[in-house]
């Protein structure tokens, strides 16, 4: 079982990047993603949701208006597409992939935001 994040990186504020998250070894689907992010010396915290069917879309207060979370089921992979980024988005961020029973945290990715 494995969820891959890439596509973080070093970007300037007001810039985008695009996360991605590659599950495999377990039916994707059948559970709903989220994005997680922790910055250094705080907790981690809940950025985006969506359900395994592509609905139920939620976002953190802090990230509206400027994240977009999705999924594409049939290539067993999730996103983050965040634009307008500000240096209080620096962070790790973690794909979780999570059904009724069961629960998968990728390694996580770096993003910076910095000038």
């Amino acid at each position: 079982v494995r969820l891959v994040e890439s596509g973080g990186g070093l970007v300037q504020p007001g810039g985008s990047l695009r996360l991605s998250c590659a599950a495999s070894g377990f039916t994707f689907s059948r559970y709903d993603m989220s994005w997680y992010r922790q910055a250094p010396g705080k907790e981690r915290e809940l950025v985006a949701a969506i359900n395994r069917a592509g609905g139920a879309i939620n976002y953190a207060d802090s990230v509206k208006g400027r994240f977009t979370i999705s999924r594409d089921n049939a290539k067993n992979t999730g996103y983050l597409q965040m634009n307008s980024l500000k240096a209080e988005d620096t962070a790790v961020y973690y794909c979780n992939a999570k059904s009724s029973w069961l629960e998968y945290w990728g390694q996580g990715t770096q993003v910076t935001v910095s000038s």
